[in-house]
């Protein structure tokens, strides 16, 4: 068995990232090793992962002499809300969760999000496994503990930092992906060879598409998430260099919400986002010229975008919410080189006019 394990050291909320094919069918010992005083296990899934890996998750839990429930939400961003989470806290009450079980999401970014939130939450705050199944939530939105919820005002507005317990990754669940759901992780991978590794960066592209990652899947994911350890063991509040996880997200944000969050996916608008990111870069004299090229050639091989229409007013708006802003400031993330990132304070007024001639206006 190829078992790859990370161990996030947070101290008093440490817990392993375990990686390992067919880890889904041990989820019930996996879940029992880490939490031997619960008795009842709250799975949050959504209508697409619970038709393909619900019951086999559901019998390996009670397997293990878990009581379990399953609550699937609909698939999408869209059950990232307020009143969904109320409905959550209700069905945990009438399940008869207590302060010694515990939250298992089953699921992408959404259901992990959404289940570490409700977790936080209810009853000042339960144990929470996190069972990834799409790419993004392997690679990146299942490790660290940011969990949260949508608000009218934009994505991820209302939320808590909550590690999990555990974090469980079987590869093999990437298999039932489609190719679209598969490239909106790549983009996060990509990512983390722009910030913090040049040499992961040129082997992805050397992949050259969903086929070549496959190949190495397992090294793909464990490096991401080590990556990404290393960083939340530095800064796990993100106030300083855990930010610059967030490259290409502030002006991909924006893209996202110009599709109102259904046009376009979060790895999408990232992978644009990162494009945009890195002309910036080089408008401040930060980032060398041939890192857009660079991006935006290894991106389009994994089928996603460069450019994104965005109007004027929505990314106003965007950079407006943004996380990383104090009062009329903002912190962008820029590119040194390929594999190096680094914070760039700037007024905000300031991004918006480099902006706005990118934007055509």
């Amino acid at each position: 068995m190829n078992r790859k394990v990370l161990n996030v050291a947070l101290p008093g909320r440490e817990y392993d990232i375990e990686i390992e094919r067919g880890l889904l069918s041990r989820a019930g010992e996996r879940c029992r090793a880490l939490l031997p005083k619960a008795v009842r296990l709250y799975v949050i899934t959504d209508s697409n992962v619970a038709p393909l890996y619900g019951d086999r998750v559901a019998d390996s839990l009670t397997g293990a002499g878990f009581q379990v429930k399953v609550n699937v939400v609909p698939a999408g961003e869209a059950s990232k809300n307020a009143r969904q989470l109320i409905e959550l806290w209700e069905d945990m009450m009438a399940f008869g969760l207590t302060r010694t079980d515990a939250v298992v999401a089953l699921g992408g970014g959404v259901v992990g999000d959404l289940a570490g939130f409700a977790a936080a939450s209810i009853l000042r705050g339960v144990d929470f496994i996190q069972i990834p199944t799409t790419l993004l939530a392997q690679v990146d939105s299942s490790v660290g503990g940011k969990v949260a919820i949508d608000l009218k005002a934009g994505k991820n507005l209302a939320g808590a930092f909550w590690q999990p317990r555990g974090v469980l990754i079987d590869p093999d669940c990437l298999d039932t992906l489609p190719d679209r759901t598969f490239s909106d992780g790549m983009a996060e991978v990509i990512k983390y060879g722009c910030i913090r590794d040049d040499d992961f960066f040129w082997m992805l592209d050397r992949c050259g598409g969903r086929a070549g990652v496959m190949e190495h899947i397992e090294q793909v994911i464990y490096t991401c998430c080590d990556l990404k350890r290393q960083v939340v063991l530095q800064d796990e509040r993100d106030t300083g260099v855990r930010m610059t996880l967030n490259f290409g997200h502030t002006i991909g944000h924006a893209f996202e919400l110009a599709g109102h969050y259904q046009v376009w996916t979060h790895g999408q608008g990232v992978a644009a986002g990162m494009s945009w990111a890195a002309q910036l870069g080089v408008a401040l004299g930060v980032t060398p010229p041939e890192v857009v090229g660079q991006i935006r050639t290894t991106v389009e091989k994994f089928g996603l975008p460069i450019d994104i229409p965005c109007p004027w007013d929505t990314m106003v708006e965007a950079v407006g919410l943004d996380k990383k802003r104090s009062g009329d400031s903002i912190t962008l993330i820029l590119l040194t080189r390929l594999g190096r990132a680094v914070p760039h304070r700037m007024k905000k007024n300031e991004l918006l006019a480099l902006l706005e001639p990118m934007l055509g206006r």
